[in-house]
Order: C-alpha cells, then sequence, then structure tokens
C-alpha cells in the first residue's frame, strides 16, 4: 500500500486566515505551519526561476521528515524549449533541486506543456531518455493528441507519470503509467459526492504505489482543508 500526500498548489496565501492559518500568524511560519497540518505541496515558484540552495535549505528546515515538496519544472523546459535540445537545461534544473532530494523531501517534478503543443513520439522518446531515473516525473499534457496509447508506452517505459490535471477545456484520461500517481484539482468546489468519489479513486491508486494530489485553492482555504481531510480519512 502506498502513501497518500495531499496538498495545494502553494501555501502563501493570507486569505486561508483564520480557517486554516491562524488569524495572528506571521507570513514567514506559513510553511511551517502547513506542514503540520499536510505532508506536501506544490512549487509553482521553480516555474519562474531555478530556486537558490539557500532558499531549498530554508524550506527543508521548515518542514518536518516525510514532508514532500512537488516541484512545478522550470519554463525554460517546457514553453521555451518545449522539451526540444533541453537536456542541459534540464540537467541543470534537477541539479538545483538537490537540497531537496539530499533531504528526502523531493516529490515529483512536474512538466507541464503548453496547450499548444501536439504529441510528438519522438521528441517525448527522446526527452524521457534524458531524464536520471531517480527523478520521479510527471507530464501534464493540455493538448488532447496527448491522449494515446503511443504516449502511455513510453511514460510506462520511463516510469513517468500521466498527470490527471481537471480543466474546463480537457478532459485527463485516469491511465497510470508510473509506480505513483499525480493528481491535480482545480475545481472551486467539492460536493460530498465528488469527495466520496475521490477517496475512492485514491484507494485504488494506493494499492498500486503512493499518490500524490494537489488542489488549487488562494483566495479561499478550502482546498487544504479538503487535502486534509482526506488524510485524516486514510490515516486517522
Amino acid at each position: 500500500m502506498g502513501t497518500l500526500y495531499a496538498g495545494t498548489s502553494g501555501w502563501t496565501y493570507a486569505s486561508w486566515k483564520p480557517d486554516f492559518y491562524p488569524a495572528k500568524l506571521a507570513s514567514a511560519k506559513f510553511l511551517s505551519y502547513y506542514a503540520t497540518r499536510l505532508n506536501t505541496v506544490e512549487v509553482n515558484y521553480t516555474f519562474r526561476a531555478f530556486p537558490t540552495e539557500k532558499l531549498l535549505t530554508k524550506w527543508v528546515a521548515e518542514s518536518p521528515s516525510g514532508f514532500k515538496f512537488a516541484v512545478k519544472a522550470n519554463q525554460r523546459i517546457t514553453h521555451i524549449k518545449r522539451l526540444r535540445d533541453a537536456a542541459q537545461i534540464t540537467a541543470d534544473f534537477l541539479n538545483a533541486l538537490r537540497p531537496l532530494r539530499d533531504a528526502d523531501k523531493l516529490g515529483p517534478v512536474l512538466f507541464q506543456l503548453p496547450p499548444y503543443i501536439k504529441f510528438d513520439s519522438a521528441l517525448l522518446q527522446d526527452f524521457l531518455g534524458g531524464l536520471p531515473r531517480n527523478f520521479p516525473a510527471a507530464f501534464e499534457f493540455r493538448h488532447e493528441s496527448w491522449f494515446t496509447e503511443d504516449a502511455y508506452k513510453l511514460l510506462r517505459e520511463a516510469n513517468a507519470a500521466l498527470c490527471e490535471a481537471e480543466s474546463e477545456k480537457l478532459e485527463t484520461p485516469e491511465v497510470q503509467t508510473a509506480n505513483f500517481a499525480y493528481l491535480r484539482l482545480r475545481k472551486e468546489e467539492y460536493s460530498a459526492a465528488e469527495m466520496a468519489k475521490l477517496k475512492k479513486r485514491i484507494q485504488g491508486l494506493l494499492e498500486k504505489g503512493d499518490a500524490y494530489l494537489y488542489f488549487k485553492h488562494e483566495d479561499t482555504p478550502e482546498g487544504a482543508l479538503n487535502a486534509e481531510r482526506l488524510l485524516k480519512s486514510f490515516h486517522p
């Protein structure tokens, strides 16, 4: 049975006070408090900039053992290079994540492709071939042409996960291609029935390995609270 890692996309939201963060909690203490209630977070900052060793060392110090940081790959890899001839910059980016990896706090690296990039078997095979196997990778494809058995086969061979991302424009198939699962939950709110369905889905995923899931809520604490409810339902 795998481990459920449930959290949100980011943590720096004062709007989560007072229902998640205490009303008087300083923003500098948000991460250390967040990590007392949830066991993972998805980092979007790395999409815009390479993280410094100082910053990652600080995050390591502010989170407990077993906490995982999922990291969005830098835009220079996915949106500027578009995975093409990107071996060196990808290696540099992964090397920058070593403080997290050395502390055993690095979760999957998420490669989120632009919606205008269509399936390219040779491109995906070449990029996957250049990834080190000890860095778990997940791929969020935002063009429907990627949802094909040819793409799934390449992902499975590399033990890379197909990210199941909710979107108003595109529905990602529930296909598992790695020994872990990666879900991005984007709705503003979830009904009790939807949460029950999600829990059942997670139960199936955990039979195959770890599951990482991230709610997206900047304006309200609902995503963080939903993640906490799921964690408590699996680990009372």
